[in-house]
């Protein structure tokens, strides 16, 4: 307590002297618990011109406390899984003992509906401008697990703490109020900072605030940290000290970043030259210690230099522990003085740290490979991935998001991003669109006015209207277009060169803008690969005429050099005295696109049935790594057991259309040829148009797919069932709904088929729920009906019980026609949906069925199936089935153990084995999905 008063008085003498908001903290960790008690005074002064009648006050330690907070909400977006079924000691949170005001007075407080994390103080008078009120609060933190953010308590027992104490809201005309979403946006403003840490002996503590003492009593450790100006203050209290302290140009740099085993000397080398660079660019950092901590570049990486495991290290020594700590003490040093609001100036930010980084590689690591010295090697060095250099990643992860019309304005705000974009896109279109900017001023004005910008509101509250106006002062031409089409929409960019004329020694180009956007683009004269001359051509509204020299031109091109963030560069070139705008180019393998050349690959493909066996062939394609609105594959295949050619061939065009809810409308056909039974082959061909629907806010997993096609199928006639129809024709509508995450999963489709001898219609409901207990149901209905059927002397087209027939081919069976054996066994979760084999099998004019199932602990779940069939002259058969699902990877890889049923207890019955039915999905595509749809 007496630390506590004197902290207070402390409080009290340095908010006198700075004039500016102070917080003063006591806090006790109990290793015990895992809890953390905290004395707190915050004293808050009215900066605005206006009086406030409440204040609010952010304690993001209590996001962690409810699965429905925000947090927890934006957890299940993203299919993160292990939150919600963490238990509440695992989550953490905070417990308030008391909140008083003047003259330890208690003052009314509440949390806001549905914002856990935000804590709302009414005043009983207005505060008016100028005058300070001072708040004491007493609480507890209970320290969440690391494995949710990085934060928390890790499995050696020692905390990382961010976000751990409670701090005031901003007030800029209105209360800015964010909730915590592991987003790295927290929005607070700075303050002096005075803690005093009461923590076991065998702790050592880690900050970038100022250590003034420390002392041993009672068998505990007392630490004092002080700091002006802060905005806030992670602490790392661990049982052996982690950190490195390095001095470089004036700052101790306190990191526990990996280093690649370098030796201390060449890490001291690397920190200082990257101050030297930043002060020089931006201006020198206001505080003493510079935290940098591994959680901070994990939290923010350099996406593709993470993603390589530890045994590759294609870049030189040094280079992955320069750039991280590059990126890492940049993030810090503007995070932590420009005071721009994180959810709506982040882009800011972002840009200005993208442009440092590519700056500081072209200046110290020129010509540095994006895979490094992988691209030297025989086979790799064939890719045009080889041949791009470090800073290309950028305007290529960017491109990612735009080709698959997903991404955003940079000025949308950051929780309404989606996780691809928030983590990748948005920050490198940033960091890109200033340099495109820099290219086009052909000045020093934008590293000038970010220069200028930092100076002037360093550790002051600021804009990017401010940042706007500096960069407006200082260009030589007009830049208002970067704000208005580039910033402020997602307007894709796109020119293209209509047609070049010979007029005497010139050549007049002329440019269309196939966007309704007016960004300037820069015009090239090329000579075998060489840049004979360059010109800069702006307000192109549609069409556009500009005259360039004659003389050498082999070629024009637009955005030669693609320094422009264009979503499509392969219409950028024009022949003169060439045969070819793009030559052809064959690549092995999918590449990047290289849009110099028409590009076409080929690589070897696998497939797999029980009657075609393993089936390898070539596969021939125009798809890159890159989404393509245009596509085509052809891939044959020779079968080793039905020693013949089998494969499919497809093409397809999309069109897509921007901030629409019917965001794409593709068309094509498509065909295959496999084998369906041992010395049996079936031909498919289906013309197809597809629409799809998703929400406008594209944080929204909400998907509608409209899909009508023509199924023509050919088939060998089976000697065994002569009867089936082998050659049919089937009209398909299918329309599709879906809205998953974590917590609650939706899924409906209605099916319409017309054929010459039948016609249907059928319903799919699919539910899933997540309780906060973690108690998992899941229900799906099928119902199904013939509206004629002319076909009824055998099942082939008729609804199935457990095991559909299949006869448009859109299942991925393994051995289709098996009755028996394991690959019988095979369930694919469609019409009825059972998982015993019973009588009656199919359905001839109606089915209805229930399928149900819960979880009884972790993986393992129960179901239960219901269902009714009506087949025609019989009467309806009411059948159900119980069992135990071994759920591994929901809808990929699952097993089903029958055990009572129609059959009566099937577990008791002979040939147990053989009723247990799996799900196994071995496509590729779809496995990959599991993870691409937590980024998308």
């Amino acid at each position: 307590m007496k630390h506590f008063l004197f902290s207070i008085l402390l409080l009290a003498l340095t908010s006198v002297s700075f004039g500016q908001h102070a917080i003063s903290i006591e806090a006790s960790l109990d290793k015990e618990v895992d809890s953390i008690y905290i004395q707190q005074v915050i004293e808050y002064e009215n900066q605005s011109e206006e009086p406030l009648d409440e204040i609010y006050l952010n304690d993001w330690m209590n996001a962690f406390s409810s699965k429905s907070s925000y947090l927890g909400k934006r957890f299940s977006e993203e299919f993160v899984r292990r939150f919600h079924f963490a238990g509440d000691e695992e989550r953490g949170g905070t417990v308030i003992k008391s909140i008083t005001g003047e003259n330890m007075v208690p003052l009314k407080w509440e949390r806001l509906i549905n914002r856990v994390d935000i804590i709302k103080l009414p005043f009983l008078e207005p505060l008016a401008p100028g005058e300070k009120i001072t708040i004491t609060l007493d609480y507890a933190i209970k320290v969440p697990q690391d494995k949710f953010t990085r934060y928390g308590k890790d499995g050696e027992g020692n905390y990382k703490l961010r976000y751990w104490y409670i701090t005031p809201a901003v007030y800029d005309e209105s209360w800015k109020i964010y909730s915590h979403q592991n987003l790295d946006l927290d929005y607070t403003p700075p303050a002096n900072i005075d803690v005093v840490l009461n923590i076991p002996t065998d702790y050592y503590a880690a900050s970038a605030l100022n250590m003034l003492n420390i002392s041993n009593e009672n068998g505990r450790k007392s630490i004092r940290l002080i700091g002006n100006d802060r905005i806030e203050s992670k602490l790392y209290l661990t049982q052996t000290y982690l950190f490195e302290n390095i001095y470089a140009h004036s700052h101790e740099i306190i990191t526990n970043l990996k280093d690649d085993n370098l030796q201390t000397e060449i890490k001291e080398i690397i920190l200082n030259r990257i101050l030297e660079f930043l002060e020089e660019r931006l201006g020198t950092y206001p505080h003493n210690h510079i935290f940098v901590t591994q959680e901070d570049y994990l939290n923010s990486p350099l996406y593709g230099l993470n993603q390589l495991p530890g045994f590759i290290r294609p870049f030189p020594d040094g280079f992955q522990y320069d750039i991280k700590q590059f990126k890492t003490i940049t993030n810090n040093y503007l995070k932590n003085t420009l005071l721009l609001n994180p959810r709506t100036d982040q882009w800011v930010n972002d840009a200005i740290l993208v442009s440092l980084m590519m700056d500081y590689v072209d200046n110290f690591y020129p010509k540095m490979r994006l895979i490094g010295n992988l691209s030297d090697i025989i086979g790799i060095r064939w890719f045009h991935a080889a041949d791009l250099e470090f800073n290309d990643q950028y305007q290529l992860m960017y491109m990612n998001s735009a080709r698959l019309n997903f991404d955003q304005p940079l000025a949308t705000s950051q929780d309404s991003l989606v996780k691809f974009n928030k983590n990748i896109a948005n920050s490198y279109k940033a960091g890109v669109g200033l340099k495109y900017m820099e290219e086009y001023l052909e000045s020093d004005a934008v590293k000038e006015s970010i220069s200028q910008f930092y100076s002037k509101y360093r550790l002051q509250p600021t804009s990017q209207e401010k940042f706007k106006q500096i960069l407006q002062n200082n260009a030589s031409k007009d830049i208002s277009w970067f704000f208005k089409d580039y910033v402020q929409t997602n307007k894709k960019i796109d020119f293209s060169i209509k047609k070049v004329k010979k007029r005497g020694d010139s050549l007049v180009v002329t440019v269309r803008n196939r966007r309704d956007n007016d960004v300037p683009v820069s015009v090239y004269g090329i000579n075998d690969g060489r840049v004979v001359s360059k010109t800069w051509v702006e307000e192109v509204d549609k069409l556009k005429d500009v005259t360039i020299p004659r003389k050498d031109v082999e070629r024009v091109a637009l955005n030669y050099e693609q320094k422009i963030p264009e979503i499509n560069q392969r219409n950028n070139y024009k022949g003169v005295t060439t045969l070819f705008d793009r030559p052809l180019q064959f690549r092995l393998l999918q590449d990047v696109e290289d849009p110099r050349y028409n590009q076409l690959f080929f690589m070897p493909e696998f497939d797999y049935n029980l009657y075609d066996g393993i089936s390898i062939g070539p596969k021939l394609y125009n798809n890159t790594f890159l989404n393509r609105n245009f596509n085509f594959t052809i891939s044959p295949k020779f079968g080793f057991n039905s020693k013949t050619i089998v494969g499919s061939a497809s093409i397809s065009n999309a069109h897509q259309y921007e901030n629409s809810e019917l965001y794409a409308v593709r068309y094509g056909i498509s065909g295959t040829r496999f084998s369906y039974g041992y010395d049996l082959f079936y031909e498919k061909f289906s013309p197809f148009l597809t629409f799809s629907y998703r929400n406008k806010y594209l944080r929204s997993n909400e998907r509608q797919f409209l899909t009508i096609r023509n199924i023509n199928v050919q088939r060998d006639l089976d000697p065994v069932n002569p009867a089936e129809q082998p050659n049919y024709n089937v009209f398909n509508v299918n329309y599709t709904y879906s809205n998953p995450n974590v917590v609650n999963y939706y899924r409906g489709s209605f099916d319409y088929q017309v054929a010459e001898k039948f016609s249907k219609i059928s319903l799919s409901l699919e539910y899933r729920k997540l309780f906060k207990n973690n108690r998992q149901v899941n229900l799906r209905l099928f119902a199904g009906t013939f509206l004629y059927n002319d076909n009824r002397d055998n099942d082939y087209f008729s609804f199935a019980l457990d095991r559909p027939s299949d006869y448009l081919f859109d299942y991925n069976y393994y051995g289709r026609s098996q009755g028996s054996g394991l690959f019988s066994q095979q369930i694919i979760p469609a019409e009825g949906g059972f998982k015993s084999q019973l009588e009656p099998e199919f359905a001839n004019q109606w089915i209805t069925t229930l399928n149900a199932s819960t979880n009884i602990w972790n993986w393992i779940y129960v179901y239960g199936d219901i269902g009714m069939i009506k087949n025609q002259y019989e009467t309806p058969a009411f059948l159900y089935d119980t069992g135990v699902r071994i759920n591994l990877v929901t809808d990929y890889f699952e097993l089903f153990f029958p055990v009572y049923s129609n059959l009566g207890w099937e577990i008791a019955q002979p040939h147990y084995d053989e009723k247990i039915r799996f799900i196994v999905s071995l496509d590729i595509n779809t496995l990959l999905g599991i993870f691409t749809r937590r980024w998308y």
